[in-house]
C-alpha cells in the first residue's frame, strides 16, 4: 500500500461516516418546525425596534465576522467561517425583527455555513490541509440543502444533522489526532461558550422572568458571539507546535 493511500484513510473514513449517518436519517420520523419556537420571552419594542434586545444583541456577531474577514484572507475555510459570523449578525437580526419560518431561514443559513467551515478547519489542522479543503464544499452543500429541504417539506432532520455531525466528528478528531498548533484550549473555550449559549436558549423564559431585564435568548446571542471571538483569537495567536 502506498503512503498516499494511507494518508487518504482519515478522509475516506470521514466521508463514509457522513454518508452512513445521512442515510441513517431515513430511519427517523420527519421533524417539523415547532411554531412555538418563534414566541420569545422578550418581545419589547425600544426605539422603534421590535423584539429589540434580541435584534441588537446580534451586533457582536457582525463585529467578530468583520474583524476575521479583515485579517484572514489566505484560506477559503477561514473566509467562509468569518463571512458566516458576519452574516449571522445580519440574518439573526432580520429574523428577530419579524420571527417566522421565512426569516428564520436567513438566521439559520449563515450559522450552518459557519459550522461547515469550523469542521473543515479542524480537519485541516488535525488530519491534513487537503482533507479539510475537500470536505468544506460538500459540508456547505449539505448545509444549504438541509435548509431548502426544511422550507420545501417542513422536515428538519437533515438540518439537525448539519449541526450535530460536525460536533461529534470534531470531538473524535480532537481525541484521535494531536494538535499541530498552540493555544488549542481556545477551541474548548469556544465549545463551552456555545454550550452555555444553548443553555440560555432553552431557559429563555426562566431567565427573563428574573427581573425582566434580559431574556435567555438575548444572552444566547452574546455567549455564541463570545464563542466566535474565542475562535478568532485562536487564529490570531496560534503558532505551529
Amino acid at each position: 500500500m502506498t503512503l498516499g493511500a494511507k494518508s487518504n484513510h482519515p478522509l475516506l473514513i470521514l466521508i463514509g461516516l457522513m454518508a452512513v449517518s445521512v442515510l441513517g436519517l431515513l430511519l427517523l420520523p420527519a421533524i417539523p418546525q415547532d411554531q412555538a419556537y418563534h414566541l420569545f420571552a422578550d418581545r419589547r419594542t425600544l426605539l422603534g425596534i421590535p423584539n429589540s434586545w434580541n435584534v441588537v444583541s446580534n451586533i457582536p456577531f457582525a463585529v467578530v465576522g468583520a474583524l476575521g474577514l479583515a485579517q484572514f484572507r489566505d484560506d477559503a475555510a477561514k473566509i467562509v467561517l468569518f463571512l458566516g459570523f458576519f452574516l449571522t449578525g445580519i440574518g439573526s437580526a432580520y429574523y428577530h425583527w419579524d420571527p417566522n419560518d421565512g426569516t428564520l431561514f436567513w438566521d439559520r443559513l449563515p450559522m450552518t455555513i459557519s459550522f461547515a467551515a469550523i469542521f473543515a478547519l479542524v480537519v485541516q489542522e488535525r488530519v491534513g490541509a487537503a482533507a479539510g479543503a475537500v470536505l468544506l464544499w460538500p459540508m456547505l452543500a449539505i448545509g444549504v440543502a438541509s435548509l431548502l429541504l426544511w422550507l420545501w417539506t417542513d422536515d428538519l432532520r437533515l438540518y439537525f444533522w448539519a449541526q450535530c455531525f460536525p460536533g461529534v466528528a470534531l470531538l473524535v478528531l480532537f481525541l484521535l489526532y494531536p494538535a499541530k498548533y498552540s493555544h488549542g484550549y481556545y477551541w474548548i473555550i469556544a465549545a463551552a461558550l456555545y454550550a452555555l449559549a444553548k443553555l440560555f436558549e432553552f431557559t429563555d423564559e426562566t431567565i427573563y422572568s428574573i427581573g425582566h431585564i434580559l431574556s435567555g435568548h438575548t444572552l444566547k446571542h452574546l455567549a455564541a458571539a463570545a464563542a466566535g471571538f474565542a475562535v478568532l483569537r485562536y487564529f490570531q495567536i496560534r503558532r505551529p507546535m
